[in-house]
């Protein structure tokens, strides 16, 4: 049987000099702590701290990055999602494993099942049922439930992504925890008009939400008291990064047509762009630093989103533009004492067209890690060589793992930490940084950088 065994010089370059060097830079970050601004852990998970039912559940099941490639490889999402048999969706996704070669999720997946379960065989059709009873038997320990790998992991800090509406109790639940636990508040729902439910969703909100005036208060009461529970950003993920403000009269001529069900489309989409630009302004106010991922055609497969519901592989990216959509945030606020926004892309034609310029030279902008399709060392490389150059080390965002994935999270760092130490030691190579410098920056671009970025104390 093909062994499982990840070679330790993984992603550095292949040049034997730089090698070297970048090995050098990689030991110097490989076990420092995990800081993670950006993720969709469950927090109940950890409050709860049961074992992970099966492989399947922890592995396949709620991971869409991996549900998404079985099913274009041929896997119908029945037999992996809802109610289907644990260990069948097991031995389909071992059968298909040929399907994962050359993309990050097969890179994630022989880090956790050598490092983590102790997994020394390649995934087949044939050791299906071995792995998983080795990995089952595992999960039903002490050292394998969800705070014990917490620890293990070396995770100073996580972050989730909450709903606005959210009493947050699992949170408050952890604050005895090593690893601080932060939510992060997450209106979309509450931002787009034109959803057939929003006039019931808005409800949730409390407070006077009757009123224009009443909803703005409502959020910037459910923004205090995420603040208060620990939450250092709020997450926006629209379909584009329009913000552009209305009139107060126009805003409640809106709204009150929203809550009467008659809103229309064009009304919708301007009402949602005056509410970025007045998340950017509460920004300002309560110091949630700002981070916006738009550029995604949600739910693209209306068959598949009937039968299972969102975050099932289906999100597809569409072309973003930053620079016109941004300027009335950017000219009122990019200099704002305080002010962080994250700029976030699925569009790799904007790292350097956009958001590099934008991050150097607004106080405020910040650059995004490579996310979600983009999170591969290819995508990785490109973001580094076109926003380093224009913006510096400084505006970078440090590494964002953005996953639901739990054990993914420490082989989706070590990946970021591997390229990290490639791409500084090509620097030193080329006789552009010192090796003293590139030991420094490496070491800020895990630790010191997403704190700064993120204001994490």
């Amino acid at each position: 049987m093909p062994a499982l065994a990840p070679h330790p010089d993984r992603l550095l370059p292949t040049d034997p000099a730089v090698r070297s060097i970048a090995r050098r830079l990689y030991e110097r970050v490989a076990a420092l702590p995990i800081v993670s601004p950006h993720g969709h852990v469950d927090p109940r998970m950890l409050r709860d701290d049961n074992p992970f039912p099966d492989p399947a559940a922890l592995f396949i099941k709620p991971d869409h990055y991996v549900t998404r490639l079985l099913h274009a490889g041929g896997v119908p999402l029945s037999a992996l999602l809802g109610d289907a048999d644990p260990r069948a969706v097991w031995r389909l996704f071992c059968a298909n494993w040929h399907l994962l070669a050359g993309t990050p999720v097969r890179y994630w997946f022989e880090s956790e099942l050598s490092s983590i379960f102790e997994i020394t065989e390649r995934p087949s059709g044939g050791n299906a049922d071995a792995l998983y009873d080795q990995i089952d038997t595992l999960l039903r320990a002490p050292s394998h439930r969800p705070r014990a790998l917490l620890s293990r992991f070396g995770i100073d800090f996580l972050a989730t992504t909450d709903d606005p509406a959210d009493d947050l109790a699992a949170h408050a639940a952890l604050r005895d925890l090593p690893t601080r636990v932060a939510p992060t508040f997450r209106p979309d729902r509450y931002l787009e008009l034109g959803h057939p439910a929003w006039p019931s969703f808005v409800k949730e909100l409390g407070g006077d939400v009757g009123s224009y005036p009443g909803y703005l208060e409502a959020l910037a009461a459910r923004r205090r008291h995420f603040v208060a529970q620990g939450a250092v950003s709020a997450d926006h993920g629209h379909v584009d990064a329009g913000a552009e403000p209305l009139s107060t009269e126009e805003a409640t001529r809106i709204y009150r047509a929203a809550l009467s069900a008659t809103v229309t489309p064009p009304e919708a989409t301007a009402f949602r762009r005056h509410m970025i630009f007045e998340m950017a302004r509460m920004s300002c106010d309560d110091g949630l630093v700002m981070t916006l991922h738009p550029g995604v055609f949600r739910n693209h497969h209306t068959e598949t989103f009937q039968a299972y519901g969102p975050d099932t592989g289906h999100d597809i990216p569409v072309p973003v533009e930053f620079t016109r959509s941004l300027r009335p945030i950017l000219d009122r606020f990019g200099t704002h004492p305080g002010f962080h926004l994250v700029l976030f892309t699925v569009d790799p034609d904007v790292f350097s067209r956009e958001i590099a310029p934008l991050a150097g030279f607004y106080p405020a902008v910040y650059a995004g890690a490579p996310w979600w399709y983009l999170d591969n060392p290819a995508e990785i490389r490109r973001f580094q060589q076109a926003v380093t150059e224009t913006a510096g080390f400084s505006k970078l965002s440090g590494f964002i793992d953005d996953t639901r994935a739990f054990c993914s999270i420490p082989a989706r760092h070590d990946m970021s930490r591997r390229l990290d130490a490639g791409h500084l030691a090509e620097l030193v190579a080329a006789h552009r940084l010192d090796l003293d410098e590139a030991e420094t920056l490496a070491v800020d671009l895990v630790v010191h950088q997403p704190r700064r970025v993120f204001k994490i104390a």
